[in-house]
């Protein structure tokens, strides 16, 4: 029933407008559990049921984080809910670490359709010298940004982060949903968002800043 469903009619207009120019197929992987621990583990799986028959260059993968452990192991997957977005060629889907821990929701739902956007094009979009950079990596990054729905500059710092990690095989990046998992907030010392950690506590970028300031904070934190 319509007063059932998350996105409601004239949302649902604009997401299918929006991926009327999806140019190559997407995948969207899901990792659920049936545990009453997971806070929005329902929620999220239906919000993506609602956003997938948008496009037909959409495809859902729906895993449970208990049952399809190795699946999860494969995508090191550690929380849910969990859903990664990747590109979809031929049957095989290459991961670039684009991932959410938490539901996109609020305005962190414009990440998720920038990040599907970016994804479909196969294209970064990022700045000459930030790729240059991202390329010249040889050592792993790991990008956590720590965000809440209701905050309007962090979908910056998620997609900055996300097109990083298309960009470079050696770039993971995860939205983390602060109040969802609020030990790991703690454990990272989140106290405004967005609130991006590189590399487990080497670096801390607060706020949503320019490329050339994340470049100059991951350079730093690997000693670069």
């Amino acid at each position: 029933m319509a007063e059932d469903r998350l996105l409601d009619d004239q949302i649902i207009e604009q997401v299918r407008d929006i991926f009327s120019s999806l140019q190559n197929d997407v995948a969207i992987v899901h990792f659920t559990t049936e545990n009453s621990s997971c806070m929005y583990c329902p929620e999220t799986r239906q919000l993506l049921e609602e956003l997938a028959p948008l496009s037909d260059k959409l495809h859902l993968f729906v895993y449970d984080y208990e049952k399809d452990a190795d699946k999860a192991k494969e995508y090191d997957v550690d929380k849910t809910p969990a859903t990664i977005i990747a590109s979809y060629d031929n049957g095989q889907i290459k991961n670039h670490g684009i991932r959410y821990f938490g539901i996109p929701s609020g305005h962190e739902f414009s990440s998720l359709i920038q990040d599907i956007m970016t994804v479909s094009e196969r294209d970064s979009g990022l700045k000459p010298e930030t790729r240059e950079f991202l390329h010249s990596l040889t050592q792993p990054v790991h990008l956590q940004v720590f965000v809440t729905p209701t905050c309007p500059y962090c979908p910056r710092a998620v997609v900055l982060t996300h097109r990083m990690a298309f960009e470079s095989d050696l770039v993971t990046a995860d939205m983390i949903e602060a109040m969802e998992f609020n030990e790991l907030s703690n454990e990272y010392g989140v106290s405004g968002v967005p609130h991006t950690d590189v590399n487990h506590h080497k670096g801390t970028i607060i706020g949503a800043v320019p490329e050339e300031h994340f470049v100059a904070e991951i350079r730093r934190a690997l000693g670069m």
